[in-house]
C-alpha cells in the first residue's frame, strides 16, 4: 500500500505526519541551533533591538515564502507519478521539453549538476548539525571546549558505523523523538516571548524591508546566515514518495513552523533583554534545570537530522545508478519488508571521510556556516528553473503563469544564491569542490557509456542473423537456459560467441536480455517485460524499470512463465561479457578523462550485485574495448 492509499485512514495519516517530522524535517528541524547566531555572527550587523527585530522578520518571512509557499504549495504539487526530488524533477523536465534537444541538453547539464551538489550538502550537514548541537558544552561547561571536535567525531563515526544494520528500526524512532524535538522548540520560545511580548510585532514584513534598506550591503551578505533557517527544504520535495503530499504539508503547517517560529522569537525576545547571550542563543534560553537534558536532546536531534541526509544520500546514488549517471556499485538491502532500506558502503564511508575532514578543518559550527549555504541555494535555484519548464511545457500553462509562478522565487532564490557566492573563500569552495568532483565523475561515466555503446555498436553483429547462420550447422544443446545480458537490443553478445569459440556448445533455452532503465520512479508488472521469439528456443526480452523500481532481473524473468518460457532457476545460467576499456585519443573526452572513465569502469562492482543474479550462476567472459 502506497503512502499516499494510506494517507485516507485518520490513524495511518497520524503515524505519517509523525514520520514526516523525523525524516523530512530533521534538517530544517535543528536549524535553531545555529541559525539566528550566525547573522550576528562576526559583528557586521550591530547588535541592536531594530535589528533583532529586523533580523527575526527576515527568519519569519524567509520560511513563509520559501518553505509554505514554494516547496509545500507548488512545488510538492510537480511529483513524478508520485515521487519527488531533483532527479524526479529532472526526469520531469527533460520529458516535458523533449521535443526541443538543444534545452533538453541544458537541462539535464543543469540536473546533473544538481544533483552532484547534493552530496556537498549531504557532507556539511551532519558535520554542521552535530557540531552545532556539542557546541553545547561551551556554554555549560566551557573549560571542556577542546573536547568539542572529538565528541563531535565519535557521535558521527557511531552514526556512520550502523548504518550498515539499516535503518528500519532507527526510522521508527525519528518521528517520535523529533516530535518530543519540535515540543521542546516552542516550550523554550514561549516563557520569553511571553516576558517581553514586544517581539512579536517582527512577524510586521515592514521591519525586514527596513532592514534590508539601512543597511543594503550588509543586510545582503546577512542573507548568506538567514537561509540557514531553510537547508532542508529540499527534503520536503524529495520524501513527497515516502508521505505524500497531505502529511508532509499537515507536518509543516500544524508542527513544524509553528514550533521554530516560537523558538526563534523566544531567542529574540531573549536577546532583546540579554544582548551577549548572543553567544549561543539557542542554549542559553533554556533554564538551568534543563540544560542537561536539552544537550542530550539536541544531540539526538542533530543525529536524526544526519540520518535523513545519508539516507538520501544512499537513494539518490542508487537512482543515479540506475540512470547510468554513476558505475554499478554494491548495494545492500537491510530490510525484507522496505525495499528503500538501503546500504550503500562505498557511499557510506566516502561521505564519513569528508565529514571528518570538515569538521577537523573548520572545527565550528560558525566556520562551517560559511561552507553550508551554498550549496542548499544551488539545489533551491535548480529546482525552481526546472518547475519553470515543468509547468511551462508539461503542464502547458500560460507562459505568464509560468513566469508569475516561478519569476518570485527565482529571484529570491538567486538573491540567496549570490550571497552565499560571497562565502565560497570562505568555506563555500568545500561543498562546491565535492559537487564539481561528482559532476565531473557522472559526466565522464554517462559520456563514456555513451563513447562504449557507440563503439560496441560499430562492431556489433545483428543477433537475428547471427542465429539464422548459427542453425544452419548448430552445435551441440546442453540441457539448462542461458541468460545472455547484453547491453544493447538485438545485438549479438561477446559472451555468446566466447561461449561458442570456446565451449562450443549451445543451452537448450536461450535468452538475451537487455535491462532499461527510464526517466520515470515506477513500471509496473505489467509493462516489465517485453519478449520477442527468435525460433529455436531462443528469445530477445527487454526488462524495463523505473529509478525507483528494484532490477532484480531473475524476479522479472519469472514472469515469462505467463509466456510460456519455463526456467529452472538451478538449471539457469546468466553469462556476462566483463569488457576491458582501453582508453585511446581522440574519443571525444580527453586523454584523463578517458583513463577515469576506464578506472570507473573496471572498479565497477559486479552486475550481480546490482540485478540480483545469483553469484553461483554466473559465467564472466571478457574482452578488450578501445575508446
Amino acid at each position: 500500500m502506497s503512502s499516499h492509499q494510506a494517507a485516507r485512514s485518520p490513524s495511518a495519516l497520524a503515524g505519517l505526519t509523525i514520520g514526516a517530522l523525523g525524516v523530512v524535517y530533521g534538517d530544517i528541524g535543528t536549524s535553531p541551533l545555529y541559525a539566528l547566531k550566525e547573522v550576528f555572527h562576526g559583528g557586521h550587523v550591530p547588535l541592536t533591538h531594530d535589528n533583532i527585530l529586523g533580523v527575526l522578520s527576515l527568519l519569519f518571512w524567509t520560511m513563509t515564502v520559501v518553505v509554505s509557499f514554494k516547496y509545500v504549495l507548488l512545488i510538492l504539487r510537480a511529483d513524478n507519478n508520485g515521487e519527488g526530488g531533483l532527479i524526479a524533477m529532472l526526469a520531469l523536465a527533460t520529458t516535458a521539453v523533449s521535443h526541443k534537444p538543444a534545452l533538453r541538453r541544458g537541462l539535464m547539464l543543469l540536473g546533473l549538476f544538481g544533483t552532484a551538489i547534493f552530496f556537498g550538502d549531504a557532507v556539511i550537514t551532519p558535520a554542521m548539525t552535530v557540531l552545532g548541537a556539542v557546541e553545547g558544552i561551551d556554554v555549560y561547561a566551557p573549560q571542556y571546549h577542546d573536547a568539542i571536535v572529538p565528541v563531535t567525531l565519535v557521535v558521527l563515526a557511531g552514526l556512520f558505523a550502523v548504518q550498515r544494520f539499516g535503518t528500519s528500526g532507527v526510522g521508527k524512532a525519528f518521528g517520535p523523538v523529533m516530535l518530543v524535538w519540535f515540543a521542546a522548540l516552542a516550550a523554550l520560545g514561549i516563557p520569553k516571548i511571553i516576558d517581553n511580548p514586544h517581539v512579536l510585532t517582527a512577524v510586521n514584513p515592514i521591519y525586514a524591508i527596513q532592514f534590508c534598506l539601512h543597511y543594503g550591503w550588509v543586510a545582503f551578505v546577512a542573507l548568506g546566515a538567514v537561509v540557514l533557517v531553510v537547508t532542508g527544504g529540499e527534503a520536503l520535495y524529495a520524501d513527497l514518495g515516502h508521505f505524500g503530499k497531505k502529511p508532509i504539508r499537515i507536518a509543516w503547517y500544524g508542527f513544524v513552523m509553528p514550533a521554530l517560529t516560537l523558538n526563534y522569537f523566544g531567542q529574540g525576545a531573549m536577546l532583546l533583554d540579554r544582548p551577549e547571550a548572543i553567544k549561543n542563543p539557542f542554549f542559553l534560553i533554556a533554564p538551568s534545570w534543563a540544560e542537561i537534558p536539552l544537550f542530550g536532546l539536541a544531540t539526538l536531534a542533530a543525529v536524526v537530522a544526519s540520518q535523513a541526509l545519508i539516507t538520501a544520500a544512499f537513494s539518490v546514488t542508487k537512482q543515479a545508478v540506475q540512470l547510468g549517471l554513476l558505475p554499478r556499485m554494491r548495494i545492500v538491502h537491510t530490510s525484507v519488508r522496505d525495499i528503500g532500506q538501503i546500504y550503500v558502503p562505498f557511499v557510506n564511508w566516502g561521505l564519513f571521510a569528508f565529514v571528518v575532514v570538515a569538521v577537523a578543518f573548520f572545527g565550528s559550527s560558525s566556520k562551517l556556516a560559511g561552507a553550508y549555504g551554498v550549496a542548499v541555494t544551488i539545489d533551491m535555484t535548480i529546482t525552481t528553473v526546472m518547475t519553470f519548464f515543468v509547468i511551462r511545457f508539461g503542464w502547458r500553462y500560460p507562459l505568464a503563469l509560468c513566469l508569475a509562478a516561478t519569476g518570485v522565487f527565482f529571484v529570491i532564490d538567486a538573491t540567496f544564491l549570490a550571497s552565499n557566492l560571497l562565502k565560497v573563500a570562505h568555506g563555500g569552495w568545500f561543498p562546491l569542490l565535492i559537487g564539481v568532483g561528482m559532476f565531473t565523475l557522472m559526466l565522464t561515466w554517462k559520456q563514456g557509456r555513451r563513447l562504449l555503446s557507440n563503439k560496441l555498436r560499430e562492431d556489433a553483429i545483428d543477433l537475428k542473423s547471427f542465429l539464422g547462420a548459427v542453425f544452419i550447422n548448430p552445435p551441440t544443446r546442453v540441457s539448462g537456459t542461458a541468460v545472455f545480458l547484453s547491453a544493447e537490443e538485438g545485438v549479438t553478445p561477446n559472451a555468446l560467441l566466447h561461449n561458442l569459440k570456446h565451449n562450443k556448445v549451445l543451452h537448450e533455452q536461450n535468452l538475451f536480455v537487455s535491462v532499461k532503465h527510464h526517466e520515470v520512479p515506477w513500471i509496473g508488472f505489467e509493462q516489465r517485460v517485453e519478449v520477442e521469439s527468435l525460433e529455436n528456443d531462443c528469445w530477445q526480452v527487454v526488462l524495463h524499470f523505473g529509478f525507483k523500481n528494484e532490477p532484480d532481473v531473475p524476479d522479472a524473468l519469472k514472469l515469462l512463465e505467463e509466456r510460456g518460457v519455463h526456467l529452472d532457476e538451478m538449471e539457469t545460467s546468466y553469462f556476462l561479457s566483463r569488457d576491458i576499456v582501453i582508453p585511446t585519443i581522440g574519443s571525444g573526452m580527453a586523454l584523463w578523462r578517458e583513463k577515469l572513465f576506464a578506472s570507473m569502469h573496471r572498479n565497477a562492482a559486479a552486475a550481480a550485485d546490482f540485478l540480483h543474479l545469483p553469484t553461483n550462476r554466473i559465467v564472466e567472459l571478457g574482452s578488450k574495448v578501445e575508446i
